[in-house]
């Protein structure tokens, strides 16, 4: 196995129903509105837009994003990933006790010369890095799904 090979799990739950979540999360444009680490989103079509991301370490990782998979009724989003990193990334929504089970899988190479050429010492850090910028991203949808629901309750 390649030591700039990268596997990533998260389960997150949020107190809202799978169709919002699923909302937000295929939208791919706005994840800069509320992933703190998503420094920048650019559509490039329909299927597919560029996504720059900073977390902690001081380095942007650049990825085009093209969605392979999307079906609501599934509760499935997966979308391949080139550029900085290549692979793919997926959301699994399961709608549970009256709010949304979220599993993300990830499963990357890093292609960016600066981080293949740190791997042996700076892996784990990499590690934490994806970590926290997995905690922003919990919490900035659970406070954009917030905000979506308030304004979807004014709007009645």
């Amino acid at each position: 196995m390649s030591l700039n090979r990268y596997r990533f799990r998260s389960v997150w739950h949020v107190d809202a129903p799978p169709c919002a979540v699923y909302e937000v999360l295929s939208d791919i444009a706005n994840y800069p509105v509320w992933w703190p680490e998503v420094r920048a989103a650019t559509k490039i079509d329909d299927e597919s837009g560029e996504l720059r991301c900073r977390s902690f370490l001081p380095f942007d990782l650049v990825v085009q994003v093209k969605h392979s998979i999307r079906n609501q009724q599934a509760g499935l989003l997966r979308a391949t990933l080139t550029g900085d990193l290549e692979g793919f990334a997926s959301w699994e929504i399961i709608g549970k006790d009256g709010g949304t089970d979220l599993l993300f899988d990830q499963e990357v190479v890093v292609n960016k010369a600066l981080l293949r050429r740190l791997v042996l010492i700076a892996r784990p850090f990499f590690r934490g890095n994806h970590d926290l910028m997995m905690r922003g991203g919990l919490k900035g949808l659970k406070q954009q799904l917030e905000a979506n629901a308030a304004s979807r309750r004014e709007a009645q």
